[in-house]
């Protein structure tokens, strides 16, 4: 029993890109919404502007998102504004409305740095273990972590 499959020509990656290919409208579509952001960053004070995203254009409606409630409020407050800025560009002339919508973003935790000390004592019982041990890699284990306990003198 065999298996059919279709062949299909080999595409170069600026035909898939650029030209008819099934990734250039994606690619157009988000060069176009890269374009609306800057120009809408451009023409907002700068405190509010690097709260604000474009996220999509969908049917004549814009959508812009923000990390907080009161950027939001904001926005709205200024929607006339913020059309007649986004209408400036070409492609956007046909924007009837604009969608908002918060999406917090929570910056990536670090874990706390948590330096730790060996004190002496401690060093002094890992060595005696050491010297007490036959086994030659647990040896040089334990004297290897007890070197770690600063030097008094």
């Amino acid at each position: 029993m065999s298996i059919k499959a279709k062949r299909f020509r080999a595409q170069s990656i600026h035909h898939l890109i650029d030209g008819s290919g099934e990734l250039g409208s994606v690619v157009r579509m988000a060069k176009l919404l890269q374009r609306a952001q800057q120009h809408l960053r451009a023409g907002l004070p700068a405190e509010i502007a690097e709260h604000v995203y474009v996220g999509g254009y969908r049917e004549g409606a814009l959508t812009l998102i923000t990390d907080g409630a009161v950027w939001l409020t904001w926005l709205r407050y200024e929607r006339q504004r913020l059309l007649t800025l986004l209408r400036q560009l070409p492609e956007f002339e046909a924007v009837l409305a604009l969608n908002f919508k918060v999406r917090p973003v929570h910056p990536l935790k670090t874990p706390t740095f948590q330096a730790r000390a060996l004190s002496t004592e401690a060093a002094h019982h890992l060595k005696a273990c050491a010297d007490d041990t036959a086994d030659p890699k647990l040896k040089k284990a334990l004297t290897r972590l007890a070197s770690h306990a600063p030097n008094d003198g």
